[in-house]
Order: C-alpha cells, then structure tokens, then sequence
C-alpha cells in the first residue's frame, strides 16, 4: 500500500492523484469498473464503430478549470476539437437561438434582443478567468474582484422574478433557460443560473469543445501522468471497507455521500453520518444513445453546426418540464439535452454515420424508458431522424447506480442542487472535504465546487491532504515539475 489511496478513478479523482504524485507521494487508485473514467468514459454500446460517450460529452471546463489550465491537456496528447456554435435552442417557430463561440455574431442571430445579450455577458467574457476562479472556488474562499461582483448581480437578476425584464423577444431568453437547465432543477433557481452564467461565458470564450476520439481521452491522459509518476491505477476493484485500504496515510474518496457511508460505515463520527444519510438527492437522467446513418436534418439554421442542443421548447416550456420532475412526475415532453460530436470529430462513427448523445430529465429513480418521448423531441425540430436511427442503447435513472454507483436514483450531480446543497456541499461543514476521519477526504462531486469535468474538488481535497497529513504546502497548480527520474523537457 502506498501514501495515498484514491477510490474512484473518475476526473475529480484522477486530479487528486496526479496533485499527489507531482508532490512525491506514492499514489494508488481504485475503480470498481473494468474501465477507468467514472463519469468521463467512452465505449461502443450500440454498434460497433459507434464511439459513445457514456456520461460527459461536452467539455467548457477541460480548458477554463484552473486545474485543467495547469494539466494542460494538449500536452498531454487530447485534441479538443471545438464547433463553432457552442450550443442551440430550437423553437417550434422553426428558428433557433444558437450560441456561437463569436459573441458578434450571436448578438447578430438574436435581433431586438442582441443588445441584451451583449449586456449580460460582454463583461463576463471579457473576465472569463476571474470568472471561472468565483464560479470555481471551494465555496469558502470566494475570489474578490470586479468580475466577482458582476457575475453575483447576473446570478440575482436571472435569479428573481426580474429574470424577463431583460428580454423582450422569445429566442433568448429560451436560449439562456436551455443551458441553465443543465442542472437538473428549477432554472431560475440560483445554482441553475450560477451554471448557466459560467456555460455561457465559457461558450463564448473557448467554446464547448469535444475530445477527438472521445471524452475517455482525458481520464487516459490523467492516469497516463499518473502512472509516469509512479502511481497506479486497479480496475475491476469494489472498495468495501475503508480497512482494505488500512496501509494508506492519507484516502480520497470521490464517491457519493451514500457510497461513502457504505465503504467507511460505523467509522464516520455518529453526527456527520447522520447529516450525509439526509443528503437530498436530485432529479435524474434518462441516457440514450443513438447510432445514425447519416446527420440529424435539423430544422432551424445553426443547429447543424452545434455541437449541443437543448431540446424543450420556450422558456416557459423548459420551467413546466423541471416543475413536472421535481414533483416526481413525467411530461410527455421532458428536457433533451443532445450532443452530436460528428460536427467535428468524424473518429466517433463509420464514415457518413453518426452518433448521438442524448439524457432526458426524469423524476429520482424513475425505471421508466422514455426514449420514444425523447426521439420525439427530437422529431419535433429535426423531422426525419427517427429513419436515421440504425439502433439505440438507453440506461434508465434507475439503472444508472449500477454503472456508477455515484449516480444515487440517476442523479448525476452526485445530490440535489439546492441552494444549501450548493453553498454548502455535502452538508454544512466549513471544510467539506475532511470527513471527521484522520486522513480520509471526500473529493466527488459531491463537494464544492460541484458537477462538471473539471477537477477542482478533486484538487482542493488533495491540497488539503497534503498540508494536513504530510505538512507539504505545495503549489497543487505547479503540475509541470518532472517525474522521478526524468530531466525537464526529457
């Protein structure tokens, strides 16, 4: 056994284990699956040559993290191909709001309502690195600025009943509501924005790009520096017992609050076991993945060209779906987010065909198949497609646990983003990676700053175990030093 133990071999673990290596320390980590990734996996699922991604698809954070910026993923041998519309959002009008990378010429595509949109994200976009620090931080030490301050007074506007006040027309405010929906909650609810805002910005500044060959390239790229450190990664290992692991000075946990309980038990001081076991967890998703013979025939102008679509109609349209799946119930037309990285990586499919990534928002738990509402969805604004689909593979919320077990009743943030939940993730504790357990840290996504490839969590926690447990204050960010053994630039 080594200095440290990681379990789970997801983004936010892999970054803790590369922070610890780059210190020195030797470093194991521990996935149930037979493939590395959690959440960041690729895998053929319904024909063979149709490359899917299993979970995240898109990735805003993979060049704007602040760890992602100091891991440096093009060195590291990923080519993160960019479309040229981050994201669109169809209406039943037949036209579309489109979120280039280009603010000019989404400002151009959205008329009387261009103006606003420049307003609202203009000076984000101009600040997008202070922006990313806020939107990023640990919750407890949130960066001052300028660009603080304006991204709080948009998370209030879009936040309140003045939310319309800004807009006058139907496409962006749509537009706004699609990508605020990423998380699945009320989207005028103030993580909902806080998302929204930060995807937005991203949008327009680098984009929202997609790995060439798919997304298990940067959980590749991670153990790859792992491994050149001397650490190891153990597949096809299911961590039980904290005690299995009892030759560790320091373990990382990126679990879920549940899966945590399970693993570490009894040992978990009484009170913090009793506050994860009341950890709310949120609405889940619906996966289904599509193998085409041929391009979605998007209706709108500018949804070809998108890498992401959201599918759920106007504003209005978009706060009834995530009412309906709060309440636990189904609508017949649920919230499809879709992502077709065909527009520029033509590795995922046999020549000519597709794949396509989809997730409908369904109520916690849901074992319903609501993929035929999902193919309708996408009939809705692409009439047509259901006779490209040669076949499809869909994993229920229900059925999610199984794949990844932070995954509780389909909810992929690993617990609901309540405004609590949010500030104060997992439960309301001033340091919310230690666990009351010496040299135990949880560093899921369950912990500040919450969902997304980005591997913060997993960089916090790691620091944290660094001053705590072996009084090493090094720089987490100060990732280009050379392995053991090796001369820079060798």
């Amino acid at each position: 056994m080594g200095d440290v133990a990681v379990i789970g071999s997801g983004p936010n673990g892999l970054a803790a284990a590369v922070v610890l290596a780059r210190a020195g320390l030797e470093v194991e980590v521990y996935e149930a699956g037979e493939t590395l990734g959690g959440g960041c996996r690729t895998s053929e699922v319904t024909l063979p040559g149709f490359r899917h991604d299993i979970c995240a698809g898109a990735h805003p954070m993979a060049f704007a993290s602040p760890f992602f910026r100091a891991f440096d993923l093009a060195a590291h041998g990923v080519e993160l191909l960019t479309p040229e519309a981050s994201y669109a959002h169809p209406l039943d009008s037949g036209v579309a709001g489109v979120a280039w990378r280009d603010l000019d010429r989404t400002v151009d595509g959205l008329g009387r309502d261009g103006k606003a949109w420049r307003g609202l994200f203009a000076p984000l976009v101009r600040d997008w690195p202070a922006v990313v620090d806020t939107a990023m931080s640990d919750m407890r030490h949130v960066p001052v600025s300028p660009a603080a301050v304006r991204f709080g007074l948009r998370l209030l506007e879009q936040g309140s009943p003045l939310w319309n006040r800004r807009f006058t027309g139907q496409i962006a405010p749509a537009l706004f509501t699609g990508v605020a929906t990423h998380v699945i909650t009320q989207p005028r609810a103030l993580p909902a924005v806080g998302a929204g805002l930060l995807l937005a910005t991203l949008g327009h500044v680098g984009g929202w790009p997609v790995p060439r060959g798919g997304s298990q390239a940067i959980v590749d790229a991670l153990a790859a520096e792992l491994r050149r450190r001397g650490g190891r990664v153990i597949t096809g290992h299911r961590v039980d017992s904290l005690a299995e692991l009892g030759g560790a000075r320091a373990i990382l946990c990126d679990t879920s609050p549940a899966e945590l309980v399970r693993i570490a038990g009894d040992s978990l001081p009484a009170g913090y076991r009793r506050r994860l076991e009341k950890v709310r967890y949120g609405g889940g998703a619906c996966k289904v993945d599509f193998a085409l013979s041929g391009p979605v025939p998007w209706q709108a102008a500018g949804c070809a060209e998108a890498g992401t679509l959201h599918l759920v109609g106007s504003r209005a349209e978009a706060v009834a779906a995530e009412h309906a799946v709060a309440a636990g119930v189904h609508t017949d037309r649920p919230y499809t987010l879709v992502i077709q990285p065909g527009v520029v990586d033509p590795t995922r499919a046999p020549a000519g065909q597709h794949t396509l990534y989809a997730y409908g928002h369904v109520p916690h738990g849901s074992e319903r198949d609501i993929s035929d509402l999902m193919i309708g969805q996408i009939e809705r604004f692409a009439p047509g497609f259901r006779d490209l689909i040669l076949a499809k593979h869909v994993r229920t919320a229900a059925e999610m646990p199984a794949y990844n077990a932070n995954y509780v009743g389909g909810d992929i943030g690993a617990g609901a983003m309540t405004l609590m939940q949010t500030v104060f993730r997992p439960v309301p504790r001033w340091n919310p990676y230690t666990t009351g357990l010496p040299g135990v840290y949880l560093c899921s996504s369950a912990t500040p700053p919450g969902g997304g490839v980005h591997g913060m969590a997993g960089t916090y926690a790691a620091a944290h175990a660094l001053r705590t447990v072996f009084g090493d204050r090094t720089d987490p960010y100060d990732l280009a030093a050379p392995a053991p053994g090796t001369t820079p630039g060798g």
